[in-house]
């Protein structure tokens, strides 16, 4: 029967492993798309953070956040922030920056 249970575990920690990749690959998609559109030049992206959130209007979800570096001037770097609910993009935040 601990057999099951170690099985069981190591599945989840396998799909959590996927699910972070698949969100991080989802997370470039979207913040490249907001950097094409804006003429930004995309330098970086790292994920801070990623919790399981309960609400009654969408249920159980994850919220991930990244961190990503872009370039308005083609000489200096600045850091923005990317919010996502699952696959999808909530909100980005920029700082002003150099055009």
């Amino acid at each position: 029967m601990e057999n099951i249970y170690f099985l069981l575990i190591v599945c989840l920690f396998l799909w959590y492993f996927i699910y972070l990749r698949k969100v991080s690959e989802c997370a470039l998609r979207h913040i490249k798309q907001y950097c094409e559109k804006d003429a930004l030049q995309f330098i970086s992206l790292s994920r801070r953070s990623s919790r399981l959130r309960f609400n009654k209007a969408l249920g159980p979800h994850w919220i991930s956040t990244f961190d990503f570096e872009f370039s308005g001037d083609r000489e200096s770097s600045y850091q923005g922030q990317a919010t996502l609910y699952g696959y999808k993009l909530d909100s980005i935040h920029v700082p002003m920056y150099k055009i």
